[in-house]
């Protein structure tokens, strides 16, 4: 007898916060909060708050100093990559192990499980136990028929559940709800969709993919009008991910405010993105530099380079970005991205690694 073809969207329940309670055990049950050094009297964001921080309102990417304004007696930790990644890596190779299991990473945290089954429920139920057994976190799973459906569906799991969404259940669920909560639909595109009267999944859903053009243009205006019947691909591509590039960024605790310390912190930059570089063995084909002004105006330079592998034209090039810097504005944060020459066969993707580019 033939099985269903199902896609399954795994993801890590509060997963950096999860992590640190593991290594620490007396704070299970305590408010904790993950970013920048640990220090929230310092310019950093959040990147993960265990469920008891969000119940006060924290959230991913808010600062540190409104965090502990929200939870005065939460417990600040900072940022552990190589933990993560360690733990991560665990539960991929576990997911990859179960029966069946086509597997596409999509970040530290979460992966798309494609499976011919035809109880995906009880599947899902069996991947959550076998990362629980393996590396003591829970995650949700969200059932789909596609790649989209799943990954909404995660979120109705959370924490630790197991949620459905189908083409037959899709609008009854998600009809009413607003377009900002659909996957790929952010505030400020919600917003836009709210100038054409399109406020619901279901207004959207129902919405002529053309008429939508004059606003997103001709490709991503029928992209959303599908995101809103949550159609698209239901292929889980198990091939391996490929970076498209690296980048990194500092938030300075004072601001930098002469073209000394400009110069010497893109250098610093620059060092820190060629060694995940070197990492990849591939020449940088664009540099990309990240400026934001006090109190937070952002702004972007760069673009393509003539394909290199040498670091000191790499740094040579990002110093040519930094002469575009505004003279006299303060500088809170500077950021550099390389961008890479692909693999002919490479899956490409954003670095998961890396947030905000």
């Amino acid at each position: 007898m033939s099985q269903n073809p199902w896609v399954l969207h795994v993801d890590l329940d509060q997963f950096l916060a999860a992590v640190e309670v593991l290594r620490r055990p007396e704070l299970a049950g305590r408010p904790v909060i993950v970013g920048g050094r640990g220090d929230p009297t310092e310019r950093a964001v959040v990147s993960t708050a265990s469920y008891e921080a969000r119940v006060y309102g924290v959230r991913s990417g808010m600062p540190l100093r409104i965090a502990a304004r929200k939870v005065p007696d939460a417990v600040f930790l900072p940022v552990d990559r190589e933990a993560y990644l360690e733990a991560s890596d665990a539960v991929m190779a576990t997911l990859r192990a179960q029966p069946g299991a086509t597997v596409q990473v999509l970040g530290w945290d979460e992966a798309f499980v494609g499976v011919e089954t035809d109880d995906p429920e009880a599947y899902a139920r069996s991947l959550q136990a076998a990362v629980l057994e393996r590396t003591r976190l829970h995650c949700s799973v969200g059932i789909g028929d596609t790649l989209v459906r799943a990954k909404v569906a995660t979120g109705f799991g959370k924490p630790a559940g197991v949620f459905r969404l189908t083409a037959g259940n899709w609008l009854e669920v998600m009809g009413g709800r607003p377009t900002r909560e659909l996957w790929g639909v952010g505030s400020r595109v919600s917003a836009r969709l709210a100038t054409l009267g399109i406020r619901t999944v279901a207004e959207l859903a129902a919405a002529d993919p053309q008429d939508l053009v004059p606003e997103f243009g001709p490709k991503m205006g029928p992209w959303y009008a599908q995101l809103g019947r949550g159609d698209g691909s239901s292929v889980v591509d198990s091939t391996p991910w490929v970076a498209r590039g690296h980048s990194r960024e500092t938030t300075f605790q004072r601001d930098l405010t002469d073209l000394v310390q400009v110069d010497a912190a893109v250098r610093e930059l620059a060092a820190r993105v060629l060694e995940d570089v070197a990492a990849e063995g591939r020449p940088v084909v664009g540099l990309t530099l990240k400026v934001r002004y006090a109190p937070f105006d952002t702004t972007t330079h760069g673009g393509k380079i003539p394909e290199t592998s040498d670091p000191g034209e790499v740094v040579a090039r990002a110093l040519e970005l930094a002469a575009s810097i505004e003279p006299g504005r303060p500088i809170r944060l500077l950021g550099l991205r390389a961008e890479l020459a692909m693999p002919e066969d490479a899956r490409e993707g954003h670095t998961p690694t890396r947030a905000g580019w």
